[in-house]
């Protein structure tokens, strides 16, 4: 069983910056892979980014193109925790930023692959 909650979120400025953090519980969480997942109003849950566990594929990373040389995920094992660094952001980056977490190891870009959800934290961009 594995617990998630993401801090972080808020409002800022086209072209600023925001890291999400994604605290765990449970001592194996190093062997789930984790990911970020975002939902604007009115649109369906989408893939940002996943980061595979340390026992497959080396903490192996992926992104959605939208996002791909702007954001970064990273884990800190030790911490249980998971980051997502988001640069350069838009308006459209703007929506509910999840975090989730689970032993699959393949289709991992899509949100009903995993069984642990964060609550979420809003990200809102201005233009």
């Amino acid at each position: 069983q594995v617990q998630l909650v993401e801090s972080g979120g808020g409002l800022v400025q086209a072209g600023g910056s925001l890291r999400l953090s994604c605290a765990a519980s449970g001592r194996t969480f190093s062997t789930y892979t984790a990911a970020w997942f975002r939902q604007a109003p009115g649109k369906e849950r989408e893939f940002v980014a996943f980061i595979t566990s340390s026992t497959s594929s080396s903490g192996y990373t992926y992104y959605a193109t939208s996002v791909k040389g702007r954001f970064a995920i990273a884990r800190d094992n030790a911490k249980n925790l998971v980051y997502l660094q988001m640069n350069t952001l838009n308006p459209e980056d703007t929506a509910v930023y999840y975090c989730a977490a689970d032993h699959a190891t393949s289709t991992l870009t899509t949100p009903s692959r995993y069984d642990y959800w964060g609550q979420g934290t809003q990200v809102t961009v201005s233009s």
